[in-house]
């Protein structure tokens, strides 16, 4: 099915909740008339720098140390991908995936767009979007990842007024993770080496499971599940 055809196809049912899926000459965005947001990676271009890449919390609780890479990273819970790019630009090959169909579609043409910069193309190429529920997805799987990263919506991590209107947006077609439990035994059963889940700093552990150890930045912190194999 081409674009256009699954955004009228999109668009039916989003008129029910207020919203529409536009396509610009710069992307295609969701927009509830007021606001808008569109997925684009190009903003995370100066995070992707290397000597910047090295620094990433989120690279150094994902990497196993002493193991090559590409290392296998599921991306449980997509959003718009950020996170993965940042893993797909350090070198880890990420599988991500997303249960809402119109985020996935969102993501997939920022990912088409990404694929056609320079800087972006190779890291973008490391990356397979699935939209499909990855809690079903994870418990079925073929192969057994290196890692498995978690990373369930949570508003309170939101601070600014506006950020706080766009994740409503989002909220609007997916709400927050309610099933904790069903998601860490999903990641459980991928058999991964690594479970690195992304929380609030104040928050608590995902499903109440205390990590193995974990990393603290100033808003965000990594809780990292070791297995041995």
């Amino acid at each position: 099915m081409v674009l256009s055809e699954q955004i009228e196809m999109y668009n039916k049912k989003l008129a029910e909740r207020g919203l529409a899926l536009i396509q610009k000459e710069e992307g295609l965005s969701l927009t509830d008339g007021e606001l808008s947001i569109m997925a684009d990676f190009r903003e995370m271009l100066p995070r992707l720098k290397k000597s910047n890449l090295e620094r990433e919390m989120l690279v150094k609780a994902a990497r196993i140390k002493g193991q090559p890479m590409p290392q296998t990273l599921i991306d449980a819970t997509a959003g718009f991908g950020e996170d993965s790019l940042i893993l797909a630009a350090a070198g880890f090959e990420v599988r991500l995936y997303e249960f809402d169909e119109v985020i996935a579609l969102l993501l997939q043409d920022c990912m088409d767009r990404a694929a056609e910069i320079p800087e972006l193309k190779a890291a973008v190429g490391r990356m397979t979007l699935i939209s499909q529920d990855s809690v079903q997805a994870m418990k079925e799987l073929s192969y057994e990842p290196d890692i498995v990263l978690l990373d369930p919506m949570f508003p309170e991590r939101q601070k600014s007024a506006l950020i706080k209107k766009k994740f409503q947006l989002l909220q609007r077609l997916e709400s927050p993770c309610s099933n904790e439990d069903e998601l860490l035994e999903a990641a459980q059963l991928a058999k991964p080496k690594r479970i690195v889940i992304k929380r609030p700093l104040k928050g608590p552990y995902l499903a109440g499971k205390k990590p193995s150890y974990s990393l603290e930045g100033k808003a965000i912190r990594y809780d990292c599940m070791v297995f041995a194999k």
